[in-house]
């Protein structure tokens, strides 16, 4: 199901953006300011975010810097004020789309889908996140928080299979091929050496997933309900 956040100090806005986007059938998170808009992404992943340009502790054009910093989702920005000024300065944060108040719940909506279409039509296979984990296919690079880890190569090769295929369960053999080649001589526990390290890497550093064991098969990765 796609993900949206909105975040405005409006409570009416809010409530009307979140009926519109429910009954689209989106999952809506919602935020009143900018520092509590940071605390839900980091909790879970949002695939777009609308964002008030006026908001205590946090404007929306900081907000929107910060959201291009960590996330790569979409933001749509909702302004009071229909200036020049106010649309370059949104466009210079990195917005992507621009909606003055007050605004059709329609138009809305046909902006959502459009962004959201641009950007799974960008989407590439170099990034797999879950959570506030995500591996760089490219840079062989784990961002987990704000941690960078480096791990040994094979290490990364089999967790980052895992990341791409959750709930698929696989066996030893089916492993072994995959990440060390059909010319590995070696024994398939070596999997299971592999698992372990990941498990021990990973157990105080994130909880957005489990390595999990089928006894007798193999393994799979599940994403951790938040």
């Amino acid at each position: 199901m796609t993900t949206i956040l909105i975040v405005d100090d409006d409570i009416h806005i809010v409530n009307l953006v979140t009926i519109q986007l429910s009954n689209q059938g989106y999952k809506v998170l919602q935020a009143k300011d900018g520092v509590e808009a940071l605390e839900v992404l980091k909790k879970g992943a949002s695939d777009l975010a609308i964002v008030d340009v006026m908001m205590p502790f946090m404007d929306g054009f900081t907000l929107t810097k910060e959201i291009r910093k960590q996330y790569d989702i979409p933001v749509l920005l909702l302004t009071a004020r229909d200036q020049i000024e106010d649309k370059e300065q949104g466009f210079l944060a990195g917005t992507d789309d621009y909606l003055v108040k007050p605004f059709e719940p329609k138009e809305l909506l046909f902006r959502i889908k459009a962004l959201l279409r641009r950007y799974e039509s960008q989407v590439d296979d170099t990034f797999v996140r879950i959570g506030n984990t995500t591996i760089n296919k490219k840079s062989y690079e784990v961002q987990s928080g704000n941690r960078t880890l480096l791990l040994p190569l094979k290490e990364f090769e089999l967790l980052s299979y895992l990341f791409s295929n959750p709930k698929q369960v696989f066996s030893r053999e089916h492993l072994i091929e995959k990440i060390w080649g059909r010319d590995y001589e070696g024994d398939d526990r070596t999997v299971d050496v592999h698992i372990k390290r990941l498990r021990e890497r990973f157990s105080t550093l994130s909880d957005d997933f489990q390595i999990k064991t089928v006894r007798g098969v193999g393994y799979f990765l599940e994403a951790q309900r938040k």
